[in-house]
């Protein structure tokens, strides 16, 4: 359960990593970030660490949903959630397609940021998300107001397809192709 599933070297701030969430023993560490303010946006602000437990026990079952840590240098430092959109969140809101791989990721409260951290994180998900061969596209749903995923998102090839109403929130789904990713990634490169 605890090992690194993928590995990516960024030319300025070193080794980014993701092995799959342990809901029991990481439950503490993703409590802290997922109530933190910062996580306003993941609606889990007064989740006890029972709920927390719970909600990554509920994705390490369900076989469309993963969850994942993701370690900078060794240590722990992001989420990531990958789902099929088809089956999870998104469920009859969109035309799904074959190669859609659905993505959630949080990166963890911290004191001292990083310039360009977040924008690495994401380009992290992304490349090991298309690191599988059968995933086509990325489906994103975030909330309308959170101008700074948006922004993140755009910086690595996503473009707005439209707005959707979910029961938790208003969201722009978001869809980055293969090819958008990688030209996104070449013009940020």
């Amino acid at each position: 359960m605890t090992g690194t599933v993928f590995t990516r070297t960024d030319s300025r701030l070193g080794e980014f990593s993701l092995r799959p969430v342990d809901p029991l023993t990481d439950a503490e560490l993703l409590h802290g970030w997922v109530t933190d303010a910062k996580a306003a946006f993941w609606l889990m602000q007064d989740a006890s660490l029972p709920d927390v437990e719970r909600e990554f026990m509920a994705i390490a079952a369900n076989p469309h949903h993963d969850a994942f840590l993701g370690l900078h240098q060794g240590e722990p430092a992001f989420l990531m959630e990958r789902y099929d959109p088809a089956r999870v969140e998104l469920k009859g809101l969109y035309p799904a397609e074959p190669g859609d791989v659905g993505m959630h990721f949080l990166v963890a409260p911290t004191d001292t940021p990083v310039r360009g951290f977040t924008l690495a994180v994401i380009t992290t998900v992304m490349e090991a998300l298309f690191d599988d061969p059968a995933t086509r596209r990325v489906v994103v749903e975030p909330d309308v107001r959170n101008s700074a995923v948006h922004a993140l998102n755009e910086a690595v090839g996503f473009r707005v397809e439209e707005k959707i109403t979910k029961p938790e929130k208003d969201a722009y789904l978001s869809i980055c192709t293969r090819d958008q990713f990688l030209a996104a990634r070449g013009a940020n490169g």
